[in-house]
């Protein structure tokens, strides 16, 4: 499997995703999706983590932070959140093992419209998946919160979430960020779209292009490709299809997914 793009880059949201190992359904349970938040809150804590969305589902999360000065602060705190959850898992279980399988994948999004498109994205997750019908059916995703703001344990960063998005206030997002919801629900547009989880970068092409050159070196073999209403920067298949050979020829186009839905 491809490897995580994780080499952050300052004044950009981006959009995490970290599945459980092997796929199992390893989050199953109420309780360690609500430890997984708890751990989530502590790297806020700790490390001063803007959230700005979240979802945690049966066997894989997602969640989108703003990195404000491409130091170690989502670093830290994914080592934080995902060592400590499989951690206190294996111990209850009595189980040995990886808990997650390989390194999360990060995806820089454009802020303004595309962010907020990135967010209804990760709110749909479980309707996507047939396990609810709303968002706010679900309890471990941020839909809920968003909507109705906490006034303790707060995980989302209202402020930067309404600013980064196009917004005066909290109230305003609160109002588009319903309706993009309850539009994305009625037309069917629920469905997976890949340039949310498997891309380096997504947004506009001049977002994309930035990105691209802000990488530097890390970006040789990156291809610049357009969507329907948005450009992506993707790992280019081949290189990894040309390096491995006959020894690992299973991993080919079909297989370099870093998220299942």
């Amino acid at each position: 499997m491809a490897r995580a793009h994780r080499h952050y880059i300052a004044g950009h949201a981006w959009h995490i995703t970290h599945r459980c190992h092997k796929r199992e359904f390893l989050l199953k349970f109420s309780r360690d999706r609500h430890r997984w938040m708890q751990w989530l809150f502590e790297a806020k804590r700790r490390y001063g983590l803007v959230i700005l969305n979240y979802a945690v589902t049966s066997n894989h999360v997602h969640l989108i932070v703003y990195d404000e000065d491409g130091g170690e602060t989502i670093p830290n705190s994914i080592r934080l959140i995902a060592g400590r959850t499989g951690q206190e898992y294996n111990q209850r279980k009595k189980r040995k093992g990886a808990f997650w399988e390989d390194r999360y994948h990060a995806t820089a999004i454009e802020t303004g419209e595309h962010l907020l498109r990135c967010l209804v994205y990760v709110d749909l997750n479980m309707v996507r998946a047939g396990v609810v019908t709303h968002p706010e059916q679900w309890n471990h995703g941020g839909y809920n919160e968003i909507q109705h703001p906490r006034r303790k344990n707060i995980l989302i960063d209202y402020e930067s979430l309404s600013s980064l998005s196009g917004f005066e206030d909290i109230e305003s997002f609160q109002s588009a960020h319903r309706q993009w919801v309850a539009s994305a629900l009625l037309e069917g547009e629920a469905q997976r779209e890949g340039y949310w989880t498997q891309s380096i970068a997504t947004g506009s092409r001049s977002f994309v292009e930035a990105v691209k050159a802000q990488m530097r070196s890390f970006a040789t073999g990156r291809q610049i490709r357009e969507k329907a209403d948005c450009y992506e920067l993707r790992e280019s298949p081949s290189l990894y299809i040309a390096s491995f050979g006959t020894e690992k020829d299973n991993i080919d186009v079909e297989n370099l997914l870093f998220w299942n839905e």
